[in-house]
């Protein structure tokens, strides 16, 4: 069990019989003498995928949940669902399309990643905090292109489609970030 004063972002709990990872919490001291303070978080459900917000007193405990973090491996796509493995077992998992479709674009075969595990299945996947990918289609190099607010669309060997700087040109290898999704750096 875990009191609301170990809340912290990351943490994998179990509400209503899932796990869910906390991605923010907020702790809200009353204005009014006697009263508790109240623990706002936002998480995510780990089995659907949605994201929900709950509220709990100073002190309220709740479940750990028996969840367990992997170093991992992208296999394959297997149509729109993701074939995984357990680097340490070698235990293959396969991730439904619902949540396989938000980082497929990421993904090539052979990256390595952290799984989620949930009572022995897998439930989550963490690509890296950024990836090396190669543009394949883009519009020519802009003469006296610089590097300042200009963008221009570029298509990714994943098929992410993207903001990029106007003197990249197809072929080069960039830097992306997996959480927001956009061009950090040429390789």
């Amino acid at each position: 069990m875990v009191t609301t004063g170990d809340f912290k972002k990351g943490l994998v709990i179990q509400l209503d019989g899932a796990p869910c990872i906390i991605i923010d919490v907020h702790y809200q001291s009353p204005s009014a003498r006697g009263a508790s303070t109240m623990v706002k978080t936002k998480y995510r459900n780990l089995l659907t995928g949605q994201v929900l917000e709950k509220t709990f007193r100073s002190g309220d405990k709740v479940e750990e949940a028996d969840f367990e973090r992997h170093k991992g491996q992208f296999l394959y796509a297997d149509g729109d669902r993701g074939i995984f493995m357990d680097l340490e077992t070698y235990e293959q998992f396969e991730m439904e399309e619902e949540a396989f479709a938000l980082i497929s674009p990421y993904l090539l075969e052979g990256t390595e990643m952290t799984l989620g595990l949930f009572q022995g299945r897998m439930v989550s996947a963490d690509p890296p905090q950024s990836v090396e990918l190669t543009v394949t289609e883009t519009a020519p190099v802009l003469k006296n292109a610089t590097a300042t607010a200009q963008t221009k669309e570029a298509v990714l060997e994943t098929g992410l489609r993207i903001q990029v700087p106007p003197y990249l040109e197809s072929g080069e290898k960039i830097k992306v970030d997996t959480k927001e999704g956009r061009f950090l750096s040429r390789a």
